[in-house]
């Protein structure tokens, strides 16, 4: 009573203006969470459209070598200088940016439904068969994902296709992991119960009920899985296992201007190496928004 009279208490004018911060602290992390949200989208549509438009619009073969104008810093006519034998570093860059999306999307994919099927199919057999499954899982997951990629592509000539498979590979461990996590879940709901109880198979179970309701995180996975595969093509391109030393390949391009950023010439390290950062942060701000949406209570912890 005391502390009411006081002003201290739930009911006083502490008590309110503890409300009134909380709501505020909620309301600005709703705001910053939408202005993430909305940067990066705009990163993701921008690296798109230059994927996809750059080449098209510099008419300028990301091949051409002009020793005349070597190691040009940059400048109105290279806006991101030039390479060790004067190749446009924009372009070689932009071109590098689409294999890299390349491989980042088709891997992730590729992965995603290894994943989402060996998942699926541990949590829907259960037993035995669930418990001989993941110990393959936690199998491959006790070698380094980039010393598994390497031994893949080593047994094949350098190329895109050898590192989206080497990629795909190594990256769908995770993916199983959650897939089964949320087919034990499902498999407790009372509408799973309910399709049994009325004759459904297994299989009919699995394909009407469980599939769908795994989908949102296997979305989520693929999504999270591209920057990932990203890195790890630039790794592998960066180690001489990846792309052919001749193609723009954003590994490639840091690898060579290795010599160059000695003799203090930074621009041909530090323009790849931002098509490598700025896409992956994008898309994994976007993935993270994502996450928040499906998982609520994750979303309100964040706020408060």
């Amino acid at each position: 009573m005391a502390d009411i009279l006081q002003g201290t208490g739930a009911g006083g004018p502490s008590g309110h203006r503890a409300w009134h911060a909380r709501d505020a602290k909620a309301a600005g992390g709703v705001g910053s969470r939408t202005v993430r949200v909305r940067v990066s989208a705009t990163l993701v549509v921008l690296i798109v459209l230059a994927a996809l438009v750059v080449p098209l619009l510099v008419p300028l073969d990301r091949q051409a070598v002009d020793l005349a104008v070597k190691l040009r810093a940059p400048s109105l006519a290279h806006p991101f200088g030039t390479d060790e034998v004067g190749r446009d570093l924009l372009l070689r860059c932009v071109y590098g940016l689409r294999v890299s999306l390349l491989v980042g999307v088709v891997a992730a994919l590729a992965a995603t439904v290894i994943g989402t099927a060996v998942g699926a199919l541990a949590g829907t057999l259960g037993g035995w068969a669930d418990r001989a499954v993941m110990r393959v899982v936690d199998l491959f997951s006790s070698v380094p994902h980039l010393l598994l990629g390497i031994f893949i592509v080593a047994m094949f000539r350098p190329g895109v296709g050898p590192v989206i498979v080497s990629v795909a590979l190594t990256h769908w461990l995770s993916t199983a992991r959650i897939v089964r996590a949320e087919v034990l879940s499902l498999r407790s709901r009372p509408f799973i119960d309910a399709a049994v109880s009325g004759g459904a198979s297994r299989w009919r179970v699995a394909v009407r009920h469980v599939l769908p309701g795994v989908l949102p995180q296997a979305g989520l996975a693929a999504v999270l899985m591209v920057p990932h595969a990203i890195w790890h093509e630039s790794a592998l391109s960066f180690l001489g296992l990846g792309l052919p030393a001749h193609e723009a390949s954003l590994g490639n391009m840091v690898n060579s201007a290795r010599s160059s950023l000695l003799a203090g010439d930074w621009w041909p390290t530090l323009f790849p190496g931002l098509f490598i950062i700025v896409p992956t942060l994008a898309i994994a701000g976007l993935a993270g928004a994502w996450r928040e949406r499906l998982n609520p209570r994750r979303r309100s912890e964040l706020m408060l």
